[in-house]
């Protein structure tokens, strides 16, 4: 058997994949309904990088844009490694329960104490940054999609069980 701190890591890079690309769409697509531009809440995300002077890029660009998703997914796959070490369903064991209450609140948890921890606990330099160019309601929505990217994988294994060899 593998070992089981390899296996979370594992799993928590698959949801945190899931919840990178989910969190970094929803930002883009808040961006240009709000601000004209996909990439400015993405770029403003690595003002942790480059400073404040990423926030006022609107253009896609390498450096900006670039920088900016590798540390939304970064931050994606941290968050991935408490949900799915305390929360996903994929640890359960045989003969346990299969609901999906566990995980779902979960991942809702998880997404509350990351917001938590960005806008109240890490210094202003460590923000996500999308405060800097997007609503309260976009950002409620990129947490959401967090807690959703976080559950992906075990909905759908929820919703697909793995039939067993016979």
């Amino acid at each position: 058997m593998a070992d089981p701190i390899l296996k979370v890591a594992l799993r928590a890079l698959a949801s945190g994949t899931v919840a990178g690309i989910t969190t970094a769409a929803t930002a883009a697509a808040a961006g240009k309904r709000e601000d004209n531009s996909y990439a400015a809440p993405i770029n403003a995300t690595s003002h942790i990088v480059w400073g404040d002077k990423a926030a006022a890029q609107d253009a896609p660009s390498l450096k900006y844009t670039l920088t900016g998703f590798l540390l939304n997914h970064a931050s994606a796959v941290f968050w991935a490694m408490f949900y799915e070490k305390l929360f996903g369903r994929r640890r359960r064991v045989p003969g346990a329960s299969d609901s999906l209450v566990r995980p779902l609140l979960g991942a809702a948890a998880v997404s509350a104490g990351a917001y938590l921890t960005d806008y109240y606990l890490v210094p202003k330099r460590f923000t996500p940054g999308y405060e800097k160019r997007l609503s309260g309601q976009s950002m409620t929505a990129i947490y959401g999609m967090l807690a959703l990217g976080l559950v992906a994988y075990d909905l759908f294994d929820a919703a697909h069980p793995r039939r067993k060899a016979t």
